[in-house]
């Protein structure tokens, strides 16, 4: 009952927080924060979903919560520790900040909508993509800290975690053949679909070989930690990405048929979401993905990870403030002497997240001038093969890069 009434206090103030620190887990209160946030975004994220039926189509074209980020990046410029009055707003009046959120909603729907749905889609074509540059980073920092960790483990003499890495290098491996296979009968199986073909085969040739690279001698004596698993889950991601990409294209019975008519059996030509208030199935998929990318980036802690850099980490919230023994079991301040990651950089990650999630319901369609009518635009086929490319891109470097850089430290 404490810690209810003291997440009460939370949204109301700052101060307040102290009395659901004194009940809740023992951890720092820069991660409880943004866990917050990412929890604030996840019922917008849910909201939105709900809104996404034909009277309310036109709101999702108006997304308050990249206002708010935008507006919290601002005003958390040069905060560099928790006594700045400002840190306050970062830490606490929840309350208030779901009411501004509601605010700008509100308000929004007194912008005319003519001319300006179809612009700020393509502003949300943009920063979506650049959304999609920071998850990519996130989510192959995240495979090369879960294959560390395990690694790391199984060589303290933990035989579960050696079968651990072994069960899922496998499962990825086999569950991204069969979607190769399936991507050639559904998508790649004829002469006309010839781009289709491209995509498949060039990403499936490119695992291939950033999966042999990774567990090459030379990788090995400088980068002793790449293996299999995390080539096996870019592999999966990739692939994933693929079918995103061929799924929004424009619907073709022999090259693009409905997911849902391949399920059923039935018309293969129906698209499976045209914004009147159904979501496709590569985007609960691609949202699944970035939410808990979203948990991953407010739960690192390492200043040397992509993740951590991503968000300014300091150094103090990686050793964290000693706690005394009394304290043990509640939160405590670990920004007394300066702030645990860069706030300005966090809430505009936050910011592109927004346009992001927006993207993704609305399946990258664009609108038209009403905003009540979506159609297909190539722009989302080529934002989401390029970014098959880059993960690629991205993940064969942080494989070689030691080899290259032997004096740095990665």
């Amino acid at each position: 009952m404490g810690c209810v009434l003291g997440a009460f206090g939370c949204c109301c103030g700052s101060a307040a927080c102290s009395l659901c620190c004194a009940c809740c887990p023992s951890t720092r209160n820069s991660i409880v924060t943004r866990l917050a946030y990412g929890m604030l975004l996840l019922i917008g994220m849910f909201t939105s979903w709900i809104f996404l039926i034909p009277s309310f189509a036109r709101t999702l074209a108006k997304f308050s919560l990249a206002c708010f980020f935008f507006t919290m990046m601002i005003l958390m410029l040069c905060v560099k520790r928790s006594k700045d009055p400002r840190s306050g707003i970062q830490n606490g009046f929840w309350l208030w900040k779901i009411l501004a959120i509601i605010g700008i909603c509100v308000g929004a729907f007194f912008i005319p909508n003519h001319g300006f749905a179809p612009a700020l889609m393509v502003i949300g074509t943009i920063c979506g993509f650049l959304f999609i540059l920071v998850q990519l980073i996130l989510l192959i920092d995240f495979a090369h800290s879960w294959n560390e960790s395990w690694v790391e483990k199984g060589e303290e003499g933990s035989k579960i975690h050696y079968c651990g890495l072994i069960f899922f290098t496998t499962t990825f491996y086999i569950v991204s053949i069969v979607a190769i296979i399936l991507l050639y009968v559904y998508y790649a199986s004829k002469p006309a679909c010839g781009l289709n073909i491209f995509f498949v085969t060039i990403n499936f040739v490119l695992c291939i070989i950033v999966s042999v690279v990774s567990v090459l001698p030379t990788v090995q004596n400088y980068h002793s930690t790449s293996g299999l698993l995390q080539s096996s889950f870019v592999t999966l991601y990739v692939i994933f990405l693929t079918w995103s990409a061929i799924t929004s294209e424009k619907p073709n019975p022999v090259c693009n048929p409905s997911w849902y008519g391949v399920m059923k059996g039935g018309n293969l030509t129906e698209y499976e979401a045209t914004g009147n208030g159904s979501v496709g199935v590569t985007s609960i998929i691609a949202l699944v993905i970035f939410f808990g990318l979203i948990v991953y980036s407010a739960m690192t802690s390492s200043t040397k990870s992509s993740g951590g850099k991503l968000l300014g980490i300091s150094g103090n919230e990686e050793t964290g403030t000693p706690v005394p023994k009394s304290e043990s079991g509640k939160s405590y301040d670990d920004e007394e002497e300066a702030v645990a990651y860069n706030y300005s950089l966090f809430h505009f990650m936050f910011f592109l997240a927004s346009f992001y999630v927006m993207m993704t319901l609305t399946n990258w369609l664009k609108p038209s001038n009403d905003a009540q009518n979506f159609r297909q635009s190539d722009s989302a086929v080529w934002v989401k093969i390029a970014s098959s490319w880059t993960c690629l891109a991205l993940y064969f470097w942080s494989v070689i890069a030691p080899c290259v850089f032997r004096n740095r430290d990665f």
